[in-house]
């Protein structure tokens, strides 16, 4: 299908529209005028993880097509937390916490949207601005009757919790009528008239597209990308150690190369039209690669998504690492690396110091299949002890399988 509107036809062609409120008007209002669109982030860890990224490349695309994204930070909400795709509650995290959290989390977002930009700026604000001072009562009294407890239940947030018989607290159901009361705010204040999401919150997004409609007498839209898992049926944004972070912090800028390097087969070009704004006629070339071939696909994808979120200077040298690594067998310093204060160390405590593995049984099944190498020897001892002074270089290169490399150097 072809619209009227150039963010319409990007996010069709690169596989990011699940559902849309009202397609047609949405298009048409689009195509004629300068709009903005807001997307919520909670601030509930110090970095977003790559399970949010397809959110920002949204907002990206927002903003290249001519108009103002708006972050929207959720030092309120994150205070009560959402139930959406939860079994249980989220933990309670302190005020204080949750400033240092969005304080980080705002420098995921200075590599992909224009703060400065005169005619159509990102602007990122925070709901607690507003949540924080509610009087609860005269809230209750304002908007309450806006709300049916009955559709309510029915949100797919709240409802599959209800069928599990897993506990929901008032405090959790809270929640989808402030992100409503967000959507009435920002379209008063910035004639935002558009909220966009995950499958997920589409509930939520209705609910505020049907407040802003009841209470400004306004139109706005609600846009939602599929909820995104590997072919393997993986959540995305997870690894063998733990979640992809955006920010350099909490993960190396190698391990997030390498995990888009690692990309399955069948992802690889979905990934590529999500994640990269390649030019979408080379992209429908690339999908007739198969076998090797495609490993050039990964390394494109590799080197476009870390170039987007790191620098183009991180994604050459993480590339660099990967050559030497893998190509010419190589030890590069850049590497991750960890450090041993201790004169010898048994094969099984590195592994799991280098969370390659996740017990020690782990690691003696990986050692007994033959996935595990030190300085490209194989490793056929699990009880291996490595000495300081049996290494004139102190540099110590370990494998575990052919992916997953690291450094080890004694102090």
């Amino acid at each position: 299908m072809t619209f009227k509107s150039e963010f319409l036809n990007i996010l069709t062609e690169r596989g990011f529209i699940h559902q849309v409120t009202d397609t047609t008007k949405l298009d048409l209002f689009l195509k004629n005028n300068v709009s903005k669109a807001y997307i919520g982030f909670d601030c509930t860890a110090p970095s977003l993880h790559v399970g949010s990224l397809m959110q920002i490349m949204m907002l990206r695309w927002f903003q290249k097509c001519g108009h103002c994204p708006i972050v929207l930070m959720g030092g309120g909400t994150t205070k009560i937390g959402d139930p959406s795709g939860k079994d249980s509650a989220r933990p309670i995290l302190s005020t204080s916490k949750i400033d240092q959290n969005k304080a980080s989390i705002k420098k995921n977002f200075e590599k992909f949207l224009n703060f400065s930009n005169k005619s159509n700026k990102a602007i990122m604000i925070d709901n607690s601005s507003w949540l924080d001072n509610l009087n609860y009562i005269s809230f209750l009294r304002d908007y309450g009757t806006s709300f049916s407890v009955n559709k309510m239940l029915s949100l797919d947030s709240i409802k599959l919790r209800l069928d599990r018989q897993q506990n929901l607290s008032f405090l959790e159901f809270n929640y989808p009528i402030f992100q409503a009361f967000d959507f009435l705010v920002l379209n008063k204040k910035y004639n935002c008239v558009l909220q966009m999401g995950g499958s997920d919150q589409w509930g939520n997004i209705v609910n505020g597209v049907e407040l802003v409609r009841k209470k400004n007498n306004s139109q706005v839209f609600g846009l939602t990308s599929p909820l995104l898992t590997t072919s393997s049926g993986s959540k995305m944004g997870k690894s063998e150690k733990g979640a992809i972070w955006l920010s350099p912090e909490l993960l190396s800028d190698y391990d997030f190369w390498q995990y888009w390097r690692n990309t399955e087969d069948e992802d690889v070009i979905k990934f590529l039209k999500l994640f990269t704004e390649l030019n979408i006629t080379d992209l429908k070339k690339m999908s007739k690669l198969r076998g090797s071939k495609l490993n050039e696909a990964k390394i494109i994808l590799a080197n476009e998504v870390t170039k987007l979120c790191r620098g183009e200077k991180q994604a050459l040298k993480s590339f660099k690492v990967a050559k030497d690594t893998f190509d010419e067998k190589q030890l590069n310093s850049n590497l991750p690396s960890e450090k041993i204060n201790k004169e010898q160390i048994s094969i099984i405590e590195i592994l799991n110091l280098l969370q390659f593995v996740k017990s020690n049984g782990e690691a003696r099944r990986l050692i007994r299949g033959k996935g595990v190498k030190i300085n490209n020897d194989l490793v056929v001892d699990e009880n291996l002890e490595i000495k300081k002074n049996e290494f004139s270089n102190k540099n110590i290169k370990v494998s575990a399988g052919k992916k997953r490399h690291a450094i080890i150097y004694f102090k």
